[in-house]
């Protein structure tokens, strides 16, 4: 059974809440005024599974330097942060242990709320119901490269809804590798191999061939969809790669302006006269282009001066809780902001719930994609998740 560790300089607030969690039916294993002592506790019951609430402004050992000792000992419970500090200082905090992969269920502002409390008690709780996820495989360049050439990646597709009508103007495809002894594994365990061993062209052309030619198939039955691509800026190091793009959207029939080739940059390019060049000729043909993930990595402003992008989309950790987070709310704003002012259309990704999809409607963006919306699925089940949706949606009015 997990048990609660406190930890706080002052022992009036260890007292309140030791308090507070009895009240909510919890009790703590050990309360420590310092975190030397706190350390003490976990070396002095390795095998114990914990739930450490953890002040962060604490003399001698302040909540960063504990954080740091929990790493050295691979510590596997949960924390929660608490702390009179100001708001965006907790968050960083949080931030931090969750860049150590630790488990941190959130912060608390001191006075502690007991509906607050319990929300993060009840998360502790659901989280330590659930089994364990093994590590994410490694796959070796050779099984990536034998999936490319033997048929295994399948095109999922993740349909992207007009905010204010709910109409399903397009999708996102999104690969998969159909593993013949792993199931479906998903492309952050593989598209890092291709880019990194010098085959994710091969992978993206063939992303790119289905894309369109399922992008037809819509099309013949009725429904007109715009289909994004993702590709990377290890694509665009090519000067053949435009030609590929042109001929294959000539062959497949789908006009240009159906296709969206999302830009992804995972690392910095110093030399951007190819990748320019490229991404030029696709704009004279009517291909659209999208800045992916904006605000994260090298998704930047600059990127947007340089290159005469159509669609801009937010990552998803500048919308999730953005209707509840300071912080997020105002960089969602100067995004959308942004993108109004270069008359480019907005998608909203990582629509998780209810309260994302009334922010977004209240921010009037363009387009929203997300788990509320519908998860990645089969070209095959489009059809009836729309009649779904549709439902859904006259609910959501």
């Amino acid at each position: 059974m997990p048990r609660i560790l406190l930890v706080d300089d002052e022992p009036f607030q260890l007292k309140l809440l030791a308090r507070q969690l009895v009240n909510l039916g919890q009790h703590s294993g050990a309360n420590c005024t310092s975190g030397q002592a706190a350390l003490e506790v976990l070396d002095a019951q390795p095998a114990s599974k914990w739930l450490i609430f953890l002040d962060l402004n604490m003399p001698d050992m302040d909540g960063v330097e504990f954080i740091r000792q929990l790493v050295t000992r691979d510590y596997r419970g949960a924390l929660v942060l608490f702390s009179g500090e100001d708001e965006r200082v907790l968050e960083m905090a949080v931030r931090l242990g969750q860049a150590h992969h630790l488990t941190v269920l959130g912060h608390l502002h001191k006075p502690i709320q007991p509906d607050v409390l319990q929300g993060l008690l009840e998360r502790w709780s659901s989280q330590s119901l659930e089994p364990q996820r093994a590590s994410p495989r490694t796959y070796s360049p050779v099984a990536v490269c034998h999936a490319i050439a033997n048929g295994e990646l399948v095109n999922y597709y993740q349909p992207k809804v007009d905010v204010a009508t709910g109409a399903l103007r397009g999708v996102e495809t999104l690969v998969r590798w159909q593993h013949p002894d792993d199931g479906l594994v998903f492309p952050d365990q593989f598209i890092s191999v291709a880019e990194t061993h010098g085959f994710i062209d091969d992978l993206t052309h063939v992303v790119l061939i289905e894309a369109l030619a399922q992008a037809r198939r819509w099309h013949d039955s009725g429904l007109a969809l715009r289909v994004a691509v993702n590709v990377s800026m290890k694509n665009l190091v090519g000067l053949d790669f435009a030609d590929f793009v042109l001929d294959q959207v000539l062959q497949s029939g789908v006009a240009a302006q159906d296709l969206i080739l999302e830009v992804t940059e995972s690392r910095l390019m110093t030399d951007l006269r190819i990748p320019l060049d490229v991404l030029t000729r696709l704009r004279l043909k009517h291909i659209s282009l999208s800045i992916d993930d904006f605000g994260t990595g090298h998704s930047s402003l600059s990127q947007l001066r340089d290159i005469a992008f159509n669609e801009l989309k937010i990552d998803r950790g500048f919308v999730h809780h953005a209707s509840q987070d300071k912080t997020k709310h105002a960089i969602f704003t100067a995004s959308l902001n942004i993108a109004r002012q270069l008359e480019m259309k907005i998608v909203a990704e990582g629509v998780e719930d209810r309260a994302d999809w009334e922010f977004l409607r209240q921010q009037d963006c363009d387009l929203a994609q997300g788990y509320f919306v519908a998860k990645a699925m089969p070209a095959a089940e489009l059809p009836r998740w729309l009649a779904e949706w549709t439902g859904r949606y006259a609910a959501l009015l």
